[in-house]
């Protein structure tokens, strides 16, 4: 950077820096459309802090350089809303809709239909922004609708809230209300960071953003991934605003804030109650929570006809979607036996009704996990489901444990075979030392080996291996290859028909693949991907048999405790015979070469898959993928080179958006599969 010769060209260079640096935030949080990589916005800040740093007396509250400087605070000041920030009512079923539609045009005295503004309902922190001629002078939390917080210099440091407004028509004074939230990309890197630093994780993205807003410190809140999403106006003066609430809010976009990109206008209240059913079926494929939609009378004259009640506006309502936090009581816990042995608490609730689905238990998963949670029996709390998610405990409400509440004390003996229970040192998992003379273990290794991932023997369901199990007709997974048709017919719910399905699923999964049949044998912490990297590497089943550790250690992504269970695996004669067992059976592979894995197409490249395919599943272009070289992964990282993504793709798509990556359709997946298959 050259040095300016004056004061005066100091002063010039800093005002050109500014505007260039606020189009650019403008761009990038407002459009959501960035015209200059990071790097590049990087050196013109930094350009602009020099200047400042050398010519103090440049500096103004409006620099973008200032976004984060003010001294902690000792507490928040309270302050009385100049308008008072109202809720809304709620409806729940679009039978509630048309009753909120019918009330407003009984009121005014008309069958016309009316035009609505739909917007989502972020799941965030509302929030009041006061600008004085452009300048952003005071932000307040809604609190309780008459007084909030004053959280000016912690709001300050959210890049997408604009410290002036731009444009050359402002409003002498104006009131912008929104709501600030944490998308959930960068929920999920902030919940990583604290993890890995034994810090407290957040339950939520809402619960995320308020405890970021409500840091004393706002170098703190600087750090979090905070937006604002702009959704109405308070007070104004000195400048008629647009007689169309949307009209309003494109207004606001030009001022500087970021409006919802999902927001629309229905003509009506029929088609508020599509956007309704449209927009839920998006939500979890959103880069944000929301928890239902706001409808509002976009005409302002019929808004200021409709009014108020005492807490609410008449001309707005909440169409909210079934909660995905639900408060409940765990009533007991009990312990289930994995094939391996892992002893998982599961947690028995008083059933409620949470993500749209019924949730009567959950799993606690491991004594670190209890420990985590602070979880009683007895205890109240929170569940949480979004989506396809599994359910979750999420937190505890302590102030609501009963006196009679207990510790949750883990077996020193198996439940199913009262073999003793350890727990391994550097594990969290405790084991049941049975091994093959557990039943639960049997079981479950039955499962295992029948699943869609390892030999596939369609109809084999848990169900079904109960009867076996508990009949004395299978004692381990050899013995499933000699059932009689007489056999399995006897079994409950099990025809003629269906032990006739049932052999001949067996007799086809004889044939697999070699990566499916080392997966099936349930090796512990040997799953699909480590199969597949033992027998790219070794190449026969007889190779791996005889690796020894360091032979073993030499495989990708196989450390020193996979290897030592491995070779463990595999100097059991029982194991040895019970492979043996099963080529004589009939199960077998097509030997594979040992390809040099550098030499592929897409040697290095890491990818990730998400949503639906149309042309294949994702475990078969996971499966092509491999065979070209390619890393697939379940998460989304910077390592990450590209993801695919099928409709109904969801967090993974927008953590890849939010770092840039490189992102295939289907049909560009297919593309570049064609390409190195010819």
């Amino acid at each position: 950077m050259t040095t300016p010769a004056s004061i005066d060209d100091a002063r010039k260079r800093s005002q050109l820096l500014r505007d260039e640096i606020d189009e650019h935030n403008y761009r990038y949080y407002a459009l959501d459309a960035p015209s200059i990589p990071d790097a590049e916005y990087d050196r013109l800040l930094n350009e602009l802090r020099e200047l400042e740093n050398d010519y103090p007396e440049l500096v103004d509250s409006a620099s973008p350089t200032q976004r984060v400087g003010a001294a902690p605070l000792a507490a928040f000041d309270s302050v009385a809303h100049e308008m008072p920030m109202l809720s809304l009512d709620n409806a729940f079923s679009d039978e509630d809709l048309q009753a909120f539609d019918r009330r407003l045009k009984d009121r005014l005295k008309s069958a016309s239909a009316i035009e609505y503004a739909c917007e989502p309902k972020l799941d965030g922190i509302a929030i009041s922004l006061l600008y004085d001629a452009g300048q952003l002078v005071r932000a307040l939390t809604r609190g309780d609708g008459s007084t909030g917080e004053d959280i000016t210099q912690n709001v300050r440091t959210i890049h997408s809230v604009p410290l002036k407004l731009r444009g050359n028509t402002l409003p002498e004074r104006i009131e912008v209300r929104g709501e600030i939230y944490m998308p959930k990309a960068g929920f999920s890197v902030l919940n990583e960071k604290a993890a890995a630093s034994g810090e407290k994780v957040f339950v939520n993205p809402r619960n995320a953003a308020a405890g970021s807003l409500r840091q004393l410190d706002p170098r703190i809140t600087a750090t979090r991934p905070l937006e604002l999403c702009a959704y109405s106006v308070g007070i104004h003066q000195g400048l008629e605003l647009p007689d169309r609430h949307t009209d309003i809010l494109h207004q606001m976009n030009a001022w500087g804030f970021k409006i919802n990109p999902n927001m629309a206008t229905a003509s009506s209240i029929e088609q508020c109650m599509a956007y309704h059913r449209q927009l839920g079926e998006k939500r979890d494929s959103l880069p944000y929570d929301i928890d239902g939609v706001v409808f509002k009378v976009n005409l302002i004259g019929l808004q200021e006809d409709l009014g108020f009640v005492s807490r609410a506006p008449r001309w707005a309502i909440a169409y909210k979607f079934p909660a995905q936090e639900e408060i409940t009581q765990l009533q007991d816990v009990e312990f289930q036996v994995g094939r391996t042995g892992t002893l998982t608490p599961v947690a028995r609730l008083q059933p409620v009704f949470v993500g749209g689905v019924t949730v009567s238990n959950v799993t606690l998963h491991n004594k670190d996990e209890i420990e985590r949670l602070g979880v009683r029996v007895g205890d109240t709390v929170i569940i949480r489901r979004a989506g396809d998610v599994i359910p979750q405990i999420v937190s505890v409400v302590e102030e609501r444990r009963p006196a009679n509440a207990r510790v949750i004390e883990f077996p020193t003996e198996c439940p199913v075979c009262h073999s003793p229970a350890v727990r391994i040192p550097g594990e969290a998992a405790i084991r049941c030392e049975g091994g093959l003379i557990c039943p639960a273990q049997r079981k479950e290794a039955l499962i295992h080996f029948a699943s869609r991932k390892a030999l596939d023997v369609d109809g084999l369901g848990e169900k079904i291996i109960d009867q076996l199990v508990d009949r004395g007709l299978v004692k381990n997974v050899v013995d499933l290859f000699s059932l009689s048709q007489q056999d399995v017919s006897a079994l409950d719910r099990m025809g003629d028909k269906s032990a006739a399905n049932l052999l001949a699923a067996l007799e086809k999964s004889k044939t697999t693949s070699l990566p499916r049949f080392i997966y099936s044998l349930g090796i512990r912490e040997v799953g699909e991907a480590t199969a597949r990297n033992l027998v790219a590497h070794f190449g026969t089943l007889q190779a791996i048999i005889e690796a020894d550790e360091d032979a073993l250690l030499a495989v990708d992504d196989i450390g020193p405790v996979v290897a030592r269970f491995i070779r463990d695996f595999f100097v059991e004669q029982e194991n040895l015979d019970i492979i043996k067992d099963l080529q004589h059976c009939g199960v077998h592979w097509q030997e594979t070469k040992v390809i040099d894995a550098e030499s592929l197409p897409l040697a290095g490249k890491t990818c990730v898959l998400t949503g639906s395919l149309d042309a294949m599943s994702r475990d078969e272009a996971g499966d092509k993928l491999r065979a070209l070289g390619a890393k697939v992964s379940g998460s989304v990282s910077k390592k990450t080179d590209f993801v695919v993504a099928g409709p109904g793709a969801g967090s993974k798509r927008a953590k890849a958006e939010s770092l840039g990556l490189e992102i295939l359709t289907e049909e560009q997946l297919l593309e570049l599969l064609n390409q190195y298959s010819t």
